[in-house]
């Protein structure tokens, strides 16, 4: 058993060749990327935190965005390479990168493979062509599925994502969708409800023009619990509540989030939680691509952000991110015990001797359950 800490190492990539109107991440879209300059100054990001962060164990690198598949895989294998030269990892540890079903992306992925990548996640979101209009999506449900039999060939893990609460969705239409979808899962898929977020095209479309309307709440929570059931039966039920695997497939490194494990934050607007010196960093660098490029030039890093956080600030991220994952739940000494007993007796939670956990119906309002047991 390895004793050194336990280290994930995220790697965001910004740009995305076009802004989906549902997404509230730090993407950008740009005429050129200069990638040599890039490679460079993402390197040296990671350089700056090897110098503090050596005496870890990594055990996966994640690549999101925006579009990392929009990457070379020159600058990728550089990456793995520099990770691998700089930290002491686990036999063949994860390395995922997400990426787009088009056909150009998934044209990639043998390169993308041989540059060390061993498990992609992509962002199908649907299988029927209207949502992905809807969901302003570049590409159809054929080009995903054929990116999925590419991801199948060249990599031994994939995900992909769907997308549902959609506008119009019946209980009918979802699940001819989802057991559409499951013959070509891997053990390991992402279901995802549609929620509006601030500075996206949809939440002016939705709140201020009422271009579309959302199903309710009971259908949405109708709709839950029927992809609860479906996913069990497929033998990958929800090990965090949006995400769904078979045994030993879960995805490590975003079990790492969950776990309140420590992580980098490498490229623009990336969060990083690191322990120096016995302490908890939360870390945040630059959102802008062109800022964070031009710092991280010059002083080798972009952080914007890095606060030690206290003791109750750690309970809290643990409570958060903890109850995500339904069969893990938290220590029960992190929260009030009357508290948790009053959850527990509406059925919201449930607990044996030392750990608490969300039950099924609890799993429908978990920020509320959270925002009860801070308060």
């Amino acid at each position: 058993m390895h004793t050194a800490p336990p280290l994930a190492i995220y790697i965001h990539w910004p740009f995305c060749k076009k802004k989906c109107p549902y997404c509230d991440f730090n993407s950008h879209v740009r005429d050129a990327v200069d990638h040599h300059a890039w490679r460079t100054a993402l390197l040296k990001e990671l350089g700056y935190w090897r110098a503090q962060t050596q005496d870890h164990h990594v055990t996966s690198i994640f690549f999101g965005g925006g579009t990392p598949s929009l990457m070379e895989p020159a600058t990728i294998e550089a990456l793995i390479g520099a990770v691998k030269d700089g930290w002491s990892c686990a036999e063949g540890f994860e390395i995922t990168m997400e990426a787009n079903p088009t056909s150009v992306e998934a044209a990639k992925f043998r390169d993308v493979a041989a540059a060390g990548v061993n498990r992609v996640s992509l962002g199908v979101q649907s299988l029927k062509q209207e949502s992905l209009a809807f969901l302003g999506r570049e590409h159809s449900a054929r080009e995903a599925l054929d990116a999925i039999g590419l991801a199948a060939k060249y990599f031994p893990r994939y995900s992909f994502d769907l997308i549902y609460v959609l506008p119009g969705q019946t209980l009918s239409g979802w699940e001819k969708e989802l057991r559409e979808a499951l013959p070509y899962a891997r053990g390991h898929m992402s279901l995802y409800q549609l929620t509006i977020e601030e500075n996206t095209a949809f939440h002016h479309a939705y709140h201020v023009k009422k271009d579309f309307a959302l199903p309710p709440e009971p259908l949405a929570a109708e709709l839950y619990e029927l992809t609860q059931t479906i996913m069990e039966d497929a033998g990958m039920p929800a090990y965090e509540i949006s995400n769904h695997a078979a045994a030993s497939q879960a995805s490590r490194h975003n079990l790492s989030y969950w776990r309140s494990e420590a992580y980098l934050g490498v490229g623009p607007g990336a969060h990083g939680r690191v322990d120096l010196h016995g302490e908890r960093i939360a870390t945040r660098t630059l959102k802008s691509p062109e800022r964070w490029l031009e710092v991280t030039q010059v002083n080798g890093n972009g952080i914007e952000e890095s606060l030690t956080l206290t003791a109750q600030e750690r309970i809290e991220e643990k409570v958060l991110m903890g109850l995500r994952l339904p069969h893990e739940g938290i220590d029960a000494s992190l929260v009030s015990t009357a508290k948790a007993e009053a959850l527990i007796a509406h059925g919201l939670l449930q607990r044996d001797t030392s750990r608490i956990r969300v039950t099924p119906k609890g799993a429908l309002v978990l920020n509320q359950i959270v925002s009860e047991l801070l308060s």
